[in-house]
């Protein structure tokens, strides 16, 4: 393996050996079976440096998009194997990436006479298998399939360019911490397929994918106490509330598929967040049924202007601060918060257009809006 010269990922590689090295021991230690083999910090690197610079070279006009994971065939399932073992190297990556390009496929990586190989493809991962995605040029994302939890993988570490972020999993364990975060930061992550936190990180991936930035607020079922803060008459309420997502939720696990259900998960879930991209927010009850789109948010009467939030961000080196929430991004970020400042029992998701990724919660403890930034974990 020879010298890397993306210095970012030498100055994370022991961390993220570390990790890796620190889940699969606990895994180990609790029964776990089928556990992935731990790369040293020096694979870590040279499989980062590789990625790095092949994630800016482009075959044929197109930007390569790949997941590389450090196994080797046996714990593959059933995996794709070439003939001969290619080299790791960028050139070789930018012109398999248009083959593998789509999600869930998975390019085979292992070593020999301490040289790193491409050994074939794969769309079976063993538990906390060491991922490397290349999502867009200069832009990395170390993770590992979970043992428990559905779809999102867990995140370790994002670089992009020369700044990195390693995710700070103690963020999990702070007061009021919401739900959806903690699951991300694998401390409340559920096995179940229909759990409501589960689906509700689906619809933050997709919402966050389609690029046009938007707001989705979360109410609780039964309530219409949200009324007091949207503009009337509303454009787009929807009556009766659409179930499309709900219904899937209430199905019988013992009598669908979990591929059946994924899938048809995705088309719902896409159906919802599509509709968060027309200007103004959309809503949904905790039971995930549609309220309305293209809704104005608004200042209920009996409140006060939200001054501050308590703004954080899930990464090693983050320290909460109090700041204006339209310094986070806008307009968009003030009335999220406005609505979760008068509707305390509620959450609101904001998307911004540049990918960046916020989720806007009540704090008991504080008596105020908390903002927590999750980008780094979506990707």
């Amino acid at each position: 393996m020879n010298e890397s010269t993306y210095q970012a990922g030498a100055k994370i590689a022991g961390t993220v050996e570390d990790h890796f090295l620190k889940h699969i021991a606990l895994a180990a230690d609790n029964g776990e079976e089928d556990l992935a083999a731990v790369p040293s910090a020096k694979i870590i690197e040279t499989m980062i440096d590789v990625a790095f610079w092949a994630s800016l070279r482009k075959e044929e006009g197109n930007e390569p998009r790949i997941s590389l994971a450090f196994l080797k065939p046996s714990q593959a399932g059933r995996p794709l194997m070439f003939e001969k073992k290619l080299p790791l190297s960028p050139k070789v990556l930018v012109k398999l990436a248009p083959g593998v390009e789509r999600a869930g496929v998975y390019v085979g990586v292992w070593y020999e006479d301490g040289e790193l190989y491409i050994w074939g493809t794969t769309i079976k991962l063993p538990n906390y298998c060491f991922v490397l995605d290349v999502s867009e040029p200069g832009l990395l994302v170390v993770k590992h399939r979970r043992i428990i939890g559905l779809g999102k993988f867990a995140n370790v570490a994002v670089l992009k360019g020369d700044q990195v972020k390693l995710v700070d999993e103690a963020s999990a364990l702070l007061n009021d911490t919401p739900a959806m975060l903690g699951s991300l930061l694998g401390h409340n992550a559920s096995a179940l397929w229909n759990n409501s936190v589960n689906v509700l990180i689906q619809i933050a991936v997709s919402m966050r994918a389609h690029k046009h930035g938007g707001i989705l607020l979360v109410t609780p079922y039964g309530t219409d106490t949200w009324k007091e803060s949207i503009v009337h008459p509303l454009q787009y309420q929807v009556a009766p509330a659409f179930t499309g997502v709900s219904d899937l939720l209430r199905q019988d696990s013992n009598k669908v598929s979990e591929i059946y259900w994924q899938n048809a998960l995705r088309r719902e879930v896409d159906n919802i967040t599509g509709l968060t991209a027309v200007d103004g927010a959309t809503l949904i009850n905790d039971r995930h049924e549609l309220l309305a789109f293209g809704a104005k948010i608004m200042r209920a009467s009996r409140s006060e202007p939200v001054e501050q939030v308590l703004w954080m961000e899930p990464v090693i080196g983050g320290h909460p601060s109090l700041i204006h929430p339209s310094s986070i991004g806008g307009t968009r970020h003030l009335s999220a918060a406005q609505f979760v400042h008068d509707q305390n029992d509620s959450i609101a998701l904001v998307a911004s257009q540049d990918g960046n990724f916020t989720i806007f919660s009540w704090s008991g403890q504080t008596q105020m809006v908390q903002a927590h930034r999750i980008d780094s974990l979506l990707l």
